[in-house]
């Protein structure tokens, strides 16, 4: 895995937004830019804030031409279960990696068998653009992610602290 190159693909059962049960593919996602983000475990403490957090912010997400994936090791049944107790809905399907082969191959998978907090953007040709990961104890920023997002999708050079609507970073043409 290395960025500039292919992402991983995957598929796996998703619990989606309207609560039905989907297998979905990488290849589902071609042409869209894609924000697949790994959390430890359903029904924990931390967890929560960033799918509450991603939710909140979907409509963002969806505004900047992007779909949000979340994954965990958890089946499909737990991520159903869990919806329902905590969320009610999300705008974005849950992925069960239950067998644990899509965080393998994100390099998230950590020795305990759980997800480390990984975020990976993806573009809409499936290439790897941004890899983020956290220890578990840290929240990750969704702000961040979405400024991210809208930095890469400009194809420019952007420098530290750009926000949508500033000017790219310029380049001095030698002569």
């Amino acid at each position: 895995m290395q960025i500039g190159k292919p992402a991983p693909d995957f598929k796996g059962t998703a619990v989606m937004p309207d609560m039905e049960f989907a297998e979905i593919k990488l290849a589902d996602y071609k042409g869209k830019w894609v924000v697949l983000f790994f959390y430890p475990l359903d029904f924990t403490f931390v967890c929560p804030t960033e799918i509450r957090g991603f939710n909140e912010a979907y409509p963002k997400f969806k505004e900047a031409g992007a779909e949000v994936i979340g994954c965990s090791i958890d089946s499909h049944f737990s991520h159903l279960s869990w919806i329902q107790r905590d969320f009610k809905k999300l705008g974005f399907p849950l992925l069960s990696d239950i067998t644990k082969e899509i965080s393998s191959a994100y390099q998230v998978l950590l020795d305990e068998g759980f997800a480390l907090r990984g975020t990976f953007i993806i573009d809409p040709k499936g290439v790897l653009k941004s890899v983020v990961m956290n220890d578990n104890a840290i929240g990750r920023s969704i702000d961040e992610t979405l400024r991210t997002l809208q930095a890469l999708q400009t194809g420019k050079l952007t420098g530290c602290g750009w926000q949508p609507g500033d000017e790219p970073v310029t380049v001095p043409v030698l002569t």
